[in-house]
């Protein structure tokens, strides 16, 4: 009696699993959210970083394949993410709703029903069990109560000081026992024959009601069966035509790198075959505007006076005064590559994954296409640029032996617009990375987040506590 408890409560059960698939979708939804958003900033970044760095013609080309590769399943994992939450998680959302009706006083209407079904299909049977139960237990009273008067009996025949008149007493309640033992005897027997003949009816009102039941769950598995088969067909991008034309379309790619293309242009661009600029006579022009190099308008002048100066921090302008000038020194240095190795393996430093990751992007490279190289030329070996083992390949600008200095993080005080190719131009209030310490002339060199590598005034940042 009262174990249908385990079927009704299986109906509450079935509500609340509807509510763990549907945050169990929500949650991957968001992952292929995250991971869609991750692949599309790695493949803005590098795509980045490979068309500024040296790599050219069509190993380029191959590589940002890769890129375009991310894009394109960063777009599937999206609608993946779209399929899950419009389509699936609805779907179980608008099934529970119709499945599930919740009362004014609580509970579900399902369950309700459920329990008085079971509740009506008992009860009959259950009066008569209490019967049955009452009747043995008088039964039983009856029994004990015999036993215990044949004992008395038993024990005053052989006590001489006993009296025929209270020897009879105890003979009539032995048999007056004797009577109640079968009269009780029969009682039960009557009422165990009864419920008997009611359990047949008994099971078949239950199992009516707990059929209900079964189809009701019945009905809840096939739900989640078909709900579950549609959010693998959603996951499934192996079967997704376009899913597969994307590496069939990066694999082309790859295979149309030419080395020996890629060399042929790289002669007639940037070698022997390229245009050349050869010396010829020219007339001497007043109108003609030399133009200097950076190193000799240093030379014409002891410092350049910068206008304009935006403070930033605990620095404020003076009201009176229309604009503040600063005398900076500079220098003629040339921008050279970040040593910092971005496929060398990582040591256990304490950072996570993700730092060691962006830590990684912004020392790839400052390297750029189009950057410019020095036109001066000496017979000197210590300005010769053929000179250093760099042209002989023994230098690794990958290898951690030839880093710099420790780098420091730094705060842009002012403005500054660069007014050379290998100077860096910021916005005050700007961080970089201070790679090597002030020179004789003022000047520092550092870097900045996008990568950038040059030199900067150093008296117009400071340090970050």
């Amino acid at each position: 009696v009262g174990n249908y408890k385990r079927t009704v409560k299986r109906i509450d059960d079935g509500h609340r699993l509807c509510n763990d698939l549907m945050n169990c979708i929500h949650e991957r939804a968001r992952i292929e959210k995250v991971y869609a958003q991750q692949l599309t900033e790695w493949a803005k970044r590098w795509k980045q970083l490979v068309e500024k760095g040296p790599q050219y013609g069509t190993v380029e080309r191959a590589w940002c394949a890769f890129m375009s590769e991310a894009e394109k399943v960063s777009e599937l994992h999206l609608e993946v993410k779209s399929s899950l939450m419009n389509e699936d998680f609805e779907k179980i959302k608008n099934w529970q709703k119709e499945a599930f009706h919740k009362q004014m006083m609580g509970g579900f209407k399902e369950t309700k029903e459920a329990e008085d079904g079971f509740r009506k299909a008992q009860k009959p049977w259950a009066k008569k069990l209490k019967e049955v139960e009452a009747a043995k237990k008088a039964y039983h009273a009856a029994c004990k109560e015999e036993k215990l008067a044949i004992s008395r009996e038993t024990n005053s025949k052989a006590d001489p000081a006993l009296n025929p008149e209270q020897l009879k007493k105890l003979q009539d309640k032995v048999e007056r026992s004797k009577q109640d033992v079968l009269k009780t005897k029969e009682k039960y027997e009557k009422s165990l024959k009864e419920l008997d003949n009611a359990t047949p009816q008994y099971m078949e009102n239950m199992e009516q009601v707990f059929e209900q039941c079964q189809q009701f769950e019945e009905k809840r598995l096939r739900f989640f069966r078909e709900v579950l088969l549609e959010v693998q067909k959603h996951l499934d991008l192996s079967n997704v035509a376009s899913y597969k034309n994307i590496y069939r379309e990066l694999e082309q790619n790859i295979k149309t790198a030419d080395a020996v293309e890629d060399l042929r242009w790289f002669r007639a661009n940037q070698g022997p075959g390229m245009s050349m600029n050869w010396p010829q006579f020219e007339e001497w022009s007043a109108d003609l505007n030399r133009t200097l190099s950076r190193r000799e308008k240093k030379k014409a002048s002891d410092g350049v006076t910068l206008t304009g100066i935006n403070q930033t921090g605990d620095q404020v302008s003076q009201p009176n005064k229309h604009s503040s000038s600063l005398s900076v020194q500079s220098n003629t240095v040339q921008s050279v590559q970040s040593s910092y190795n971005p496929f060398e393996d990582e040591e256990d430093t304490g950072s996570t994954v993700s730092e060691k990751e962006d830590n990684k992007i912004k020392n790839v490279s400052s390297y750029e296409k189009n950057q410019s190289y020095p036109t001066d030329w000496s017979d000197e070996e210590s300005n010769n640029p053929f000179s250093s083992t760099d042209a002989n390949g023994d230098t690794n600008p990958f290898d951690e032996d030839t880093s710099p200095a420790m780098e420091v993080r730094v705060r842009a005080l002012y403005d500054y617009e660069g007014q050379e190719q290998d100077e860096l131009s910021f916005k005050a209030g700007d961080e970089l990375t201070k790679m090597e310490n002030e020179d004789e002339q003022g000047w520092c060199k550092g870097r900045l987040d996008n990568g950038q590598v040059g030199l900067y005034p150093a008296n117009y940042v400071e340090p970050i506590q």
